[in-house]
């Protein structure tokens, strides 16, 4: 395994990290059951990952209770990151970015957690409705009470995240370390702005859905119509993918994978970590899936095999700032 800094911070993180939103109970994808997500977060750990991240909005809760069940007796070894921004009922001030919703989720998220700290405590998306110096002085106020070590920040606008970096840096007050933001082959919008932003910056990459929801797998066939619970059930799955432009990128990805003797999902990892990406966050629920992930920090790929994974790629839509 390799490790890289978060950001500028002086914490260092595994090149992959392991998402917990399996982990939990309303879909049935899901795994509810904490002895099978422990032999996965135990298989994550020996094999290097330190790495972990989760949100309080997955299963409502249920995510955290198990991620937490899991890494307690690792506390010291790994760096635990969570979410916070959408609704956890229906009470009026139960979302958002506001200082209320900010502080009460916290000590939500530490209960169900079983920790007295999160290493890194996230934005999940941006809020509208809160005026962004409330909410970057509840975040910094997190810091300097010790139950949270850093803050990050998952997918926005770029002129978003630059204005809440410049809130900070005017108000002198703690600025986010890292955007978990939304940034695979098949959706590279934000190489127009965040990611150039995010690198001027020294700003941590750790995205979200490498591998694009499973598509850069190779488990869809062309002009074949998918009929798995996850498509039907996953609007980002079946709104966004399948498009004959992301079969012809996803026939790229298999042809250098059989080159190299590895999977389409290692190269399609590999080519993130070749980008500079810090730490995508892969979702698993077969301890292979973790030894497949690990093994794609080892490969590398040259300028023809990136501009080979790259060529077939076409603009799309935004998607993830919802």
């Amino acid at each position: 395994m390799e490790y890289m800094n978060l950001g500028r911070t002086g914490i260092k993180v595994s090149r992959i990290c392991l998402g917990c939103m399996s982990f939990g109970n309303d879909a049935a994808w899901k795994i509810n059951d904490v002895n099978h997500a422990r032999k996965l977060v135990n298989k994550a750990i020996d094999l290097g990952i330190n790495f972990f991240d989760t949100a309080n909005v997955y299963s409502l809760g249920r995510s955290e209770e198990i991620t937490g069940e899991c890494l307690k007796d690792y506390r010291d070894r790994v760096i635990l990151a969570t979410k916070v921004y959408f609704p956890m009922s229906e009470g009026k001030n139960d979302s958002g970015l506001s200082r209320r919703h900010i502080m009460q989720q916290i000590r939500a998220s530490l209960k169900r957690l079983q920790m007295e700290y999160v290493d890194l405590y996230q934005t999940h998306r941006w809020d509208y409705n809160t005026p962004i110096e409330e909410t970057m002085r509840a975040l910094n106020d997190l810091v300097h009470l010790g139950l949270v070590r850093y803050i990050g920040a998952s997918s926005m606008f770029a002129w978003q995240f630059l204005k809440s970096l410049n809130t900070s840096d005017r108000l002198g007050l703690e600025r986010f370390a890292s955007m978990q933001n939304h940034y695979n082959l098949l959706y590279r919008e934000e190489e127009r702005e965040m990611i150039p932003l995010c690198k001027e910056e020294g700003i941590a990459l750790i995205p979200w859905s490498p591998l694009a929801r499973g598509f850069l797998t190779g488990k869809y066939k062309r002009d074949e119509t998918p009929r798995t619970i996850r498509y039907e059930n996953d609007k980002y799955l079946s709104e966004r993918y399948f498009t004959p432009e992301d079969f012809d990128v996803l026939d790229s990805v298999i042809s250098l994978s059989k080159e190299k003797d590895v999977t389409p999902s290692q190269i399609a990892l590999a080519w993130l970590l070749n980008k500079g990406v810090t730490a995508p966050i892969i979702g698993a629920t077969k301890e292979e899936h973790i030894e497949e992930a690990v093994s794609a920090v080892e490969i590398k790929l040259g300028a023809d095999d990136m501009r080979r994974l790259e060529d077939g790629y076409k603009s799309h839509f935004i998607i993830g700032h919802e």
